[in-house]
């Protein structure tokens, strides 16, 4: 039996645990009293160029910069076309200080050091991640296996997914028929549309989409037909989830 455990009485820290008969399998901790950034996407302004350091560093509203790898720099924010002999390092001529970018944490700040960036948006669904400025992006998740994994390559094929984006096919989507997906491809386009309305609307720095906290993430993350239960220990946070 599999079963999602929500720990909501102590006000300092929610947890949720995902379990299979006596085996812990997955595990997430939230402290709703420390802000959590990672995956929130903001928009942003390049402070700082650093070839050095192959990066620059970006005020996207916190008191510490962040931290944005070259490498995490998408195509559609250089000046002109990157030449394939050019090194990363090179980079920095074809961004400048002052350049608008609209940015995600994959970091949170830790210690002395500001937060990891980047450019390449990653919109999370139920089934779906759609990566909507990085069409190399895409895959089906390992988990996935034999012929299950050629059904879901069969559907994917199928759906509507505009040009210069790419698609991650998670765990959840086994078993799902193409209108399911199609479902969450479409409510993904429709939440990077309204990110990008959002991004135009006023200038840099500002917060534009903030990631859902722990226990919404692991209900989208997690459920699916094989968790046969789920508990929770806080009427309030019964009623959220209802």
């Amino acid at each position: 039996m599999k079963r999602m455990l929500i720990n909501a009485t102590q006000p300092e820290e929610l947890r949720v645990a995902l379990v299979e008969g006596q085996k812990l399998y997955d595990f997430d901790i939230e402290v709703p009293s420390r802000e959590q950034k990672k995956a929130n996407i903001y928009k942003g302004i390049i402070t700082r160029i650093e070839p050095s350091l192959e990066a620059a560093f970006v005020n996207y509203g916190a008191e510490r910069h962040g931290f944005l790898p070259f490498k995490e720099i998408a195509l559609s924010y250089f000046s002109k076309p990157l030449d394939p002999e050019q090194s990363r390092s090179e980079i920095k001529d074809l961004i400048h200080e002052g350049q608008e970018v609209v940015v995600q944490i994959e970091k949170e700040e830790r210690g002395n050091k500001g937060a990891a960036l980047t450019t390449y948006i990653a919109l999370a669904g139920s089934y779906l991640v759609l990566m909507p400025n990085n069409p190399r992006a895409g895959g089906i998740s390992r988990r996935i296996e034999g012929e299950a994994r050629g059904d879901l390559r069969e559907i994917v094929a199928s759906l509507n997914i505009p040009e210069g984006m790419g698609l991650i096919v998670r765990t959840a989507a086994g078993g799902k028929t193409a209108e399911e997906l199609q479902w969450d491809l479409n409510y993904l386009l429709q939440l990077w549309e309204a990110i990008e309305r959002s991004a135009k609307s006023r200038p840099a720095p500002f917060l534009i989409f903030q990631e859902s906290n722990v226990i919404i993430r692991a209900l989208r993350d997690h459920l699916r037909a094989d968790i046969d239960e789920i508990l929770i220990d806080n009427p309030a946070t019964y009623r959220m989830v209802r």
